[in-house]
């Protein structure tokens, strides 16, 4: 190893020797330690301090960027981004007693996450339906785990599914439904700056796309969640 490289060339040459991808939507945290993650804050740290310079931004004078990049890197690594570096919420799954097989939903669920195009903000509300099987969680952990998955760089259509494989696989449910409703900065911030257009896109699994009857249950429920 050279006694130079950055800690984010070793982290990326270990994915690649292992054929593990990294895109900007996918977690590495599986394979990074505390302290590699740590040593890659300070990394990100030189490399903003570096685009404030080439900005033209006066950052040993100037009192208002004291620090800036700084927060920006803790920012990436450990809240915006946090999806990427930090592992999954743990929880604790529980034995379907009861055997309830009713629709329940959650929501709204507040989603913070970044567009890839961007690395702007995409804010909104997201709602959960729910026909279980042998398999439940507490309710809490839909919040955690939307958490998790959309604080990392995305586009909204590959958020959804990447959320509904997720839960699928971890809790088995007869049926899903998600509905993801956000404002893209990109577009309220810049480019057309528009702030009120609303994109809205949903994933079925399961007794969803056999039964319209339940999906339609679905949407009722919620637009008493303020849908």
């Amino acid at each position: 190893m050279n006694e130079n490289e950055k800690i984010s060339q070793i982290i990326t040459r270990r994915l690649r020797n292992r054929n593990i991808s990294f895109l900007a939507n996918e977690s590495i945290a599986e394979h990074i330690s505390d302290a590699e993650r740590e040593q890659l804050l300070h990394e990100v740290i030189e490399k903003v301090e570096d685009l404030l310079r080439s900005l033209i931004i006066d950052i040993e004078n100037d009192h208002n960027v004291h620090n800036t990049a700084r927060r920006i890197a803790r920012m990436y690594i450990n809240e915006t981004l946090k999806g990427r570096y930090h592992k999954a919420p743990s929880w604790t799954e529980f034995p379907n007693v009861k055997r309830l097989d009713e629709l329940y939903t959650l929501g709204p669920i507040t989603v913070r996450s970044t567009c890839s195009h961007h690395l702007v903000p995409i804010l909104g509300d997201l709602w959960v339906g729910v026909v279980p099987s042998a398999r439940v969680i507490g309710i809490s952990k839909f919040n955690r785990i939307t958490d998790w998955i959309m604080s990392r760089p995305h586009i909204q259509e590959e958020a959804v599914i990447m959320l509904a494989d997720y839960l699928e696989k971890k809790i088995e449910p007869k049926g899903l439904a998600i509905v993801l409703r956000a404002k893209h900065f990109c577009m309220a911030w810049r480019g057309v700056k528009d702030a009120n257009t609303v994109m809205t896109n949903f994933v079925m699994r399961g007794d969803f796309l056999r039964d319209k009857g339940l999906e339609k249950r679905f949407f009722d429920m919620i637009r008493t969640q303020d849908f």
